[in-house]
């Protein structure tokens, strides 16, 4: 389940699932372009499913004792290739894809603290896994993308 993709791969992945929308019609291209993002804060991971498939399974930095990430599920508002922080001292957040407020899945540089909480309230990744997931997200689009948080 620990695989990595680059993005060259997750873009023939996305090609591919076009093409078969195209010889089998509309349906096809709703059912094959889900993503479905789901974050265990208890075990600090997040699993990624492509049309149902597991395809990833990365450590996550989430809320710590002091902040909160919110459970349910979202959709993606926005993204940014590089956000800074207006609340924490322009913290850099890159690959950054915004599910509620100022909440958001993104990359840290404090990789030696994933799979532990330590983040503000966002869920952190490795930067070469929120690279992926960000990739994924602009590959298929924010509407046919869940992020679903549970404890």
């Amino acid at each position: 389940m620990h695989t990595t993709i680059s993005a060259k791969l997750i873009n023939i992945a996305a090609a591919a699932f076009t093409g078969a929308a195209l010889l089998f019609g509309v349906n096809a291209a709703h059912a094959a372009n889900k993503i479905v993002a789901r974050v265990s804060l208890s075990q600090q991971i997040m699993e990624v499913s492509v049309d149902g498939r597991p395809t990833f399974a990365w450590k996550v930095s989430t809320g710590d004792r002091a902040h909160v990430t919110p459970t349910g599920s979202f959709k993606p508002t926005r993204m940014h290739e590089m956000w800074y922080s207006k609340k924490y001292d322009n913290a850099p957040m890159p690959h950054s894809v915004f599910f509620s407020g100022g909440y958001a899945v993104h990359a840290t540089y404090a990789i030696k603290r994933l799979g532990q909480p330590a983040s503000h309230g966002c869920v952190r990744l490795h930067p070469d896994n929120a690279a992926d997931f960000y990739q994924l997200v602009e590959t298929f689009g924010p509407a046919n993308t869940s992020i679903v948080i549970v404890k």
